[in-house]
């Protein structure tokens, strides 16, 4: 599954996620233990959201980088993108109850509320990472949560992210990456291979879904390499942060003013 190319693998993924949208989020909390939500805050903070900057949150999911953003910075212009109508639709019910209970900011003192002067509800768009339906400059921060590993074209999709930021805009991004060989290498590849396919079949009927997140990871770039390609997409001041023993990195890049 992890080797298709091109068009095959974009309408594999696009109907892979639509089939695991209900039960996406609670497979992610359990996957990596709550982890996750500690990762999405630093991407976050790591975007240096201003009052009224615009954020594309690509291959946003059910919305938690969004959401985050908005918790950090309720000024934020958010859009969430992505290809997975399913996966939008979870993320849009899971959108009216935070706007209708409002939720508070780390510190716990800044609400996030429609009624709240100077907040702007996210706004969703269907859109493919390779052809963006979004004008030249068009945003101050870019953000993406364990997409990059599953685009069909990875040149083509960072070129399309570098060229809808603003000149000097921010560029996040959260993915899997291959871990340094170490004594945990064993076990980090039988919890791979087989203990995520036996959740995820448990939890969603989807074995094969979950059989295709390690088999993705083990194809995609090292840390080093994917820097290097969005070092080649033009992105300057690149670096990137290894977690969860060295089988997450965040990278980050600004587009060259």
């Amino acid at each position: 599954m992890a080797n298709l190319t091109g068009g095959e693998r974009a309408r594999y993924v696009q109907a892979m996620f639509t089939r695991i949208a209900a039960r996406y989020d609670l497979m992610n909390r359990l996957m990596t233990g709550g982890q996750d939500a500690g990762w999405r805050r630093e991407v976050i903070r790591r975007a240096r959201l201003a009052p009224g900057d615009r954020l594309l949150d690509l291959g946003a999911g059910t919305g938690d980088l969004g959401r985050e953003a908005l918790r950090q910075q309720p000024a934020a212009r958010v859009t969430l993108s992505d290809f997975s109508i399913g996966m939008m639709r979870q993320g849009r019910g899971k959108n009216q109850v935070s706007l209708e209970k409002p939720g508070f900011s780390p510190a716990g003192k800044t609400p996030i509320s429609s009624e709240k002067p100077g907040f702007f509800p996210p706004s969703w768009s269907a859109a493919d990472a390779l052809s963006l339906p979004f004008p030249d400059a068009t945003f101050d921060a870019l953000v993406s949560g364990f997409l990059l590993r599953n685009v069909a074209d990875l040149p083509r999709a960072l070129g399309e992210m570098r060229r809808v930021l603003k000149p000097g805009g921010r560029m996040v991004a959260l993915d899997t990456t291959h871990p340094t060989p170490s004594l945990l290498t064993p076990f980090i590849w039988a919890y791979m291979h087989l203990g995520i396919p036996a959740l995820g079949w448990l939890l969603t009927g989807q074995r094969d879904a979950y059989t295709y997140l390690p088999d993705s990871s083990e194809h995609f770039l090292k840390a080093e390499d994917l820097a290097r390609q969005m070092e080649s997409a033009g992105f300057c001041g690149v670096g990137f942060r290894r977690l969860n023993f060295g089988t997450i990195a965040i990278h980050w890049g600004e587009k060259t003013p």
